[in-house]
């Protein structure tokens, strides 16, 4: 596969297929972990994530590349071959995330910074020898109706920026994520409120991405979608899908090869709709796809349910809820299509 920053970022928005994020960190997967009654150790979250990427029929027609934890990255699989190995061997792309967690923000109660800037350069070049061709930085934007503060989005926007900056220099194609959370505190927020928090949040990001002289066609940007607050969810998918495509065409460069939306909180059904609406519906001038966590996996984690003999159930749940996904990212999926499945 070509090296090009573009030539990578294009092949992970190819159509039909999006981004599998396991990148949990070792807290959240013990929750998931915890959810199935199991015991969360390097062995078993090797075999969880190693049941994931051997799922042929998903990395190979849905899945253009995983999000990893940098523990993944550089594990080898129950039969001693490289985690990466086995995800490039299936035609998909290796990633990594290499942020350090939002952290309390000073002076800005509620709110926070990400952090993980300090010696990133030489952990990129380490992910990239280890093969790594692409990473993700999420920054997290709190929103009620006084949050967030301008001082809390542009100092996310610039540290996403730079983030980008060292890693197109690395050679990686930067996953840029300011997610406006949907089930953050207290979470009864507005789609209006939403709408406007999300366009304020994606322009200065690309402000900042701008002054830091990031390469637009060498990067994706994975935002969340315009949605009102889990507990007050009053918005059909339509009006999301209208919302968000607004606050798109409002903010984001043409010259940006790909949208992998993150799901948020959203059901596994939700997540799916609402991409499937807003790509049935519109002609943009990017790719728009998923890049889903807890939407992709939980099925699969349900069936797997950390036994050997449910691995092949595991992989079938996955790989259907891969095709969902894809059939979304077309802009075709129906909901009697996934009562027929």
């Amino acid at each position: 596969m070509s090296e090009r920053l573009e030539d990578i970022a294009v092949a992970m928005v190819a159509n039909g297929r999006g981004l599998l994020a396991a990148d949990e960190s070792t807290a959240t997967i013990k929750k998931r972990f915890d959810g199935i009654g199991l015991e969360s150790t390097e062995t078993s979250r090797r075999d969880y994530r190693e049941m994931l990427v051997r799922a042929d029929e998903a990395m190979r027609k849905y899945i253009s590349g995983v999000i990893l934890y940098e523990e993944t990255l550089f594990q080898k699989a129950a039969d001693g071959t490289p985690l990466v190995d086995v995800i490039r061997a299936a035609g998909s792309i290796p990633g990594i995330k290499v942020d350090a967690g939002a952290k309390p923000m000073t002076n800005f109660p509620a709110e926070t910074i990400t952090e993980g800037l300090d010696g990133l350069a030489q952990r990129l070049a380490k992910y990239h020898e280890a093969g790594a061709r692409f990473a993700k930085w999420r920054g997290v934007i709190a929103i009620s109706d006084t949050l967030p503060s301008q001082g809390a989005i542009r100092a996310n926007a610039h540290a996403l920026a730079r983030y980008a900056a060292l890693c197109q220099d690395a050679g990686i194609v930067p996953i840029v994520e300011p997610e406006v959370l949907m089930d953050g505190a207290p979470g009864d927020h507005s789609i209006d409120r939403s709408e406007a928090v999300t366009e304020w949040t994606l322009r200065l990001t690309f402000e900042a991405l701008a002054e830091m002289r990031v390469k637009l066609e060498g990067m994706i940007l994975k935002p969340s979608m315009v949605i009102d607050g889990k507990k007050a969810r009053k918005a059909s998918v339509a009006e999301v899908a209208e919302r968000t495509i607004k606050v798109l065409r409002r903010t984001v460069p043409s010259a940006v090869p790909g949208i992998a939306f993150l799901s948020g909180g959203q059901t596994t059904e939700e997540a799916t709709a609402h991409l499937s609406a807003i790509n049935a519906t519109h002609d943009l001038p990017w790719k728009l796809t998923f890049s889903y966590g807890r939407a992709l996996q939980q099925e699969a984690l349900s069936a797997w349910n950390g036994k050997a003999e449910n691995v092949a159930a595991g992989q079938r749940a996955f790989s259907h809820r891969a095709e969902m996904c894809s059939l979304a990212a077309k802009g075709s999926w129906k909901k009697d299509l996934e009562k027929a499945a």
